[in-house]
């Protein structure tokens, strides 16, 4: 009960942000987003601070005022507690604190001093949170805020506004919470600013159904907690949900993430989500940046191979303007099966998913393991990249099963998905399952949408992970029989071809024999009538006079 009243309150701060600026002219606009969360993320950093420095001193956690109480603090005491702060932890100063500013706030000019105070935090901490890009810039934390609203007469009091909503109440009694607390609360806050986009920068959001199965498939029940120092990638990350749901299945101690995305706007949710999640030890991981043209994690000059990589990227984008410079790199092994070509008409319709499959398999260590999204299209196409990529997963070993999902499982996309799951040491056998079959059909807005039950979910996972044969669900096929079938990973054309058999009489029988009989000579006496009609109709035609 104390987590849902916890969780209540942060929905109504983040509700209560978002009309401050849909009262400042800024609701639905492009840069609201920016706005909530830069000021979620300054009061939970704000909150998270004086959570650990409570920890470690007791007079300021027995203080009325914890603000005040460290403001009468030396310097030099200060500053030795900032030192045994733990490494996620912001480093503030006194005149950082939401209540400096809500004390403050109406001082001339404080609008500047909020801007002020948030970039001043960003620099300070610039090492630990900035994102980098590919090019080697960073891109701190924060924005100046006040300069989103035009009119410059209105700043101050939105940052008032803005400020006396963050007051309200203390983050620091969530900091014990779990990571489905923090996952509920990160899609409440990103639910009105990653829905939209249609997935053209894989920014839209992935369903937690295919989060869920993705991790619990890759690390199993019973493997968690004996997963160590491994290293996870997403080379499409978008808001993270993929790596969150996979780091939480090993253990966020436990794992690096990397990441890469195209869409600067996603790299930066992503950052708050690993910092909500306890992972800001791999924000210097995170990179803005075009992962196919320019993929950033190396090791010395190769690319970084990883343990575990997954990925729900664009199925389709123009990458016109970079694919000849793709080519004319030396990616011969990187892309072993080819690159896309530009569709004459359709330059957004390049099917830019197959590079990013391409790129997970080479990008895998020797005993890496791997989950990506794909259109159930690319299961069967019988003709170019698509099935030399299956051939080669077939023919090397790795493919460990596919889950071909009910459609709809996206509301903002129609297009069929399954999620293939590729492991070094696969052996000879895997499991396809045709999971098209479940869920139930909702409207989500304009949209329709199909979701898994926790049953389900529980259902695909657990089929997959046993290996088991279930009838009109799931089977178990060796590389042998996927190269008879021309390479298909199609559940449903290996399903054994089910005949009735029904016990009856001779009585019966000969019943039935009969009664075929009748029907076979009504037919063919109304056969014999049709041809005899048209024989008239042909030899009352004059053809002479025609």
């Amino acid at each position: 009960m104390v987590t849902q009243d916890f969780e209540r309150k942060t929905k109504e701060m983040i509700d209560g942000l978002k009309a401050v600026c849909a009262s400042y002219g800024l609701g639905n606009d492009g840069n609201e987003f920016k706005i909530i969360t830069q000021v979620f993320l300054y009061k939970f950093l704000n909150d998270k601070f004086a959570y650990e420095i409570k920890k470690l001193d007791e007079k300021v956690a027995a203080a009325e005022n914890w603000e005040a109480a460290i403001g009468a603090m030396d310097a030099d005491d200060f500053e030795m507690l900032q030192l045994q702060l733990p490494a996620g932890t912001a480093r503030l100063q006194t005149d950082h604190f939401i209540a400096h500013l809500f004390e403050n706030q109406n001082q001339a000019d404080f609008a500047k001093l909020f801007d002020d105070t948030l970039r001043d935090i960003a620099i300070q901490n610039n090492d630990i949170f900035a994102v980098k890009s590919d090019t080697g810039s960073k891109a701190p934390m924060f924005d100046r805020v006040s300069e989103y609203i035009s009119d410059t007469s209105k700043r101050d009091d939105f940052c008032r506004a803005l400020i006396n909503k963050v007051v309200e109440f203390s983050f620091e009694h969530i900091f014990t919470q779990k990571f489905d607390f923090y996952a509920t609360i990160f899609e409440y806050l990103i639910s009105d600013y990653n829905k939209d986009s249609g997935g053209k920068y894989a920014e839209y959001y992935t369903p937690h159904a295919v989060a869920k199965i993705m991790a619990e498939i890759l690390v199993p029940k019973d493997q968690q907690g004996q997963v160590r120092d491994v290293t996870c990638y997403d080379p499409s990350a978008g808001s993270g949900t993929l790596l969150m749901n996979l780091a939480h299945a090993i253990g966020e101690s436990r794992c690096s993430i990397f990441s890469q995305d195209i869409s600067q706007k996603s790299s930066s949710l992503l950052r708050l989500n690993l910092i909500l999640n306890n992972l800001v030890h791999s924000i210097q991981n995170v990179v803005q940046g075009n992962t196919i043209l320019h993929p950033s994690h190396k090791d010395e000059t190769e690319l970084k191979s990883f343990d575990y990589i997954v990925s729900n990227p664009p199925f389709k984008m123009d990458f016109s303007d970079f694919r000849d410079d793709l080519e004319s790199k030396a990616n011969n092994e990187r892309f072993f099966a080819g690159i896309p070509k530009i569709p004459a008409k359709k330059k957004e319709s390049m099917a830019i998913y197959q590079l990013f499959l391409q790129h997970i398999i080479h990008s895998l260590d020797e005993n890496g393991k791997a989950a990506m999204v794909v259109p159930t299209g690319f299961l069967t196409a019988q003709t170019g990249i698509d099935k030399k990529i299956r051939q080669k997963l077939v023919d090397k070993h790795m493919l460990a099963g596919v889950v071909s999902m009910p459609s709809n499982i996206f509301a903002t996309t129609g297009t069929n998905v399954s999620i293939i799951f590729i492991d070094k040491n696969a052996g000879e056998k895997s499991i396809l399952i045709d999971a098209s079959k479940l869920g139930t059909t909702v409207k989500e807005g304009k949209n329709q949408k199909t979701l898994l039950s926790a049953k389900e979910e529980l259902l695909i996972i657990e089929t997959f992970n046993e290996r088991e044969a279930v009838e009109d669900l799931s089977v178990m096929v060796t590389d042998d029989e996927l190269r008879q079938k021309s390479y298909s990973f199609s559940a449903g054309q290996y399903f054994d071809v089910k005949i009735e058999y029904v016990d009856i009489s001779a009585g019966e029988f000969s019943s039935r024999i009969d009664e075929s009989k009748k029907k076979l000579a009504d037919l063919f006496e109304k056969s014999e009538a049709q041809s005899e009609l048209v024989r008239k109709s042909l030899n009352g035609l004059n053809f002479e006079d025609a």
